[in-house]
């Protein structure tokens, strides 16, 4: 008999309680390793390591895990315990929460941030617990997202990137979106990007800037645009029924780490933002353009005003968080 079965029998000869297995959370990102994104996830798994509360978290970065799209499926299946959940992600099931995919919602970091933090945030957190049984533990930042090209030109509207195919995730608002910036949306999967680029599969993407550089598309890029389109949120998003069947002090636990690591991200990434252009054209020899974005707003509200989808958002709450 092995010692771990000789132990076993032993208690229980002994009427003894065995110590009871952690319990895994598998935590999944599209996100790049390199990303301050999965870090701050490994600081969260490491905040959670050190608690002691039997819970273990295993990070898995760049959809090594699940493909990207179907990680909230996933979660609400049982199949998963936590992502990176995007507002888009959010709109595809709770329509009146597509304001979150809007072009030029935000208008910085501090102002994401302002609302999310607010009774808008909560709000959101109550209807995504009610209608999609996922909680949110805290918000990252995920950056402010940029279109760089493979071959440079000159932007200076949407006009100038017609016929150009942009990389997008492949839901509707995501196409909405490309239409809002005057390009040809091609829906590709994240980890497909860098060869598509490399290939001519497609003629840009579009990401922050940190993420570009994370995964190393300045390799396979001409040209960044600052179109500064989205300022974008991210959720710690965790299974709600099994958050609910965790004690109250691993629900702390996680909660406590999931507000450390998006701190970690955060504060890192806004940083990093600061200078990301400059090594772009210092170390890598990219263009990148700084232009006026009043053409792309003027393309952007035109386009949302006449979208049946974006219809069925909250309209009152979008100019609330427009005009906050």
């Amino acid at each position: 008999m092995t010692f771990p079965k000789l132990m076993a029998v032993s208690a229980l000869a002994l009427g003894l309680a065995l110590p009871a297995a952690a319990q895994t959370v598998r935590f999944s990102t599209a996100g790049p390793a390199p990303d301050f994104l999965h870090r701050g996830m490994e600081v969260f798994a490491g905040q959670v390591h050190e608690a002691d509360a039997g819970l273990t978290v295993e990070t898995y970065p760049g959809s090594s895990l699940f493909r990207q799209g179907t990680e909230v499926p996933a979660i609400q299946r049982g199949n998963l315990e936590m992502s990176t959940m995007t507002g888009f992600e959010v709109a595809a099931q709770i329509p009146e929460w597509g304001l979150l995919s809007r072009a030029f919602l935000f208008r910085d970091y501090a102002h994401m941030i302002e609302v999310m933090q607010g009774p808008i945030g909560e709000q959101l957190v109550a209807d995504v617990a009610a209608q999609m049984d996922i909680e949110i533990l805290s918000v990252a930042y995920l950056g402010t997202r940029q279109v760089n090209l493979a071959e440079a030109r000159d932007v200076t509207s949407p006009d100038d990137l017609e016929g150009v195919k942009l990389r997008m995730p492949a839901s509707p608002e995501w196409l909405l979106l490309g239409d809002s910036l005057g390009v040809e949306p091609t829906p590709m999967a994240m980890p497909e990007v860098y060869v598509a680029l490399q290939t001519g599969g497609v003629d840009g993407q579009e990401n922050p800037l940190t993420i570009m550089s994370a995964a190393r598309f300045h390799e396979v890029s001409a040209q960044v645009v600052l179109t500064s389109h989205m300022v974008q949120p991210v959720f710690y998003a965790i299974s709600k029924p099994f958050f609910d069947d965790l004690t109250e002090e691993q629900q702390q636990v996680l909660r406590e780490a999931a507000l450390a690591g998006a701190a970690w991200n955060n504060e890192r990434r806004v940083a990093d933002e600061v200078s990301v252009a400059d090594r772009l054209v210092s170390e890598h020899g990219l263009r990148v353009d700084e232009i006026d974005l009043t053409p792309f707003r003027t393309r952007a509200d035109e386009v949302y005003a006449a979208s049946e989808l974006a219809q069925d958002w909250n309209q009152e709450l979008m100019m609330q968080i427009m005009g906050q």
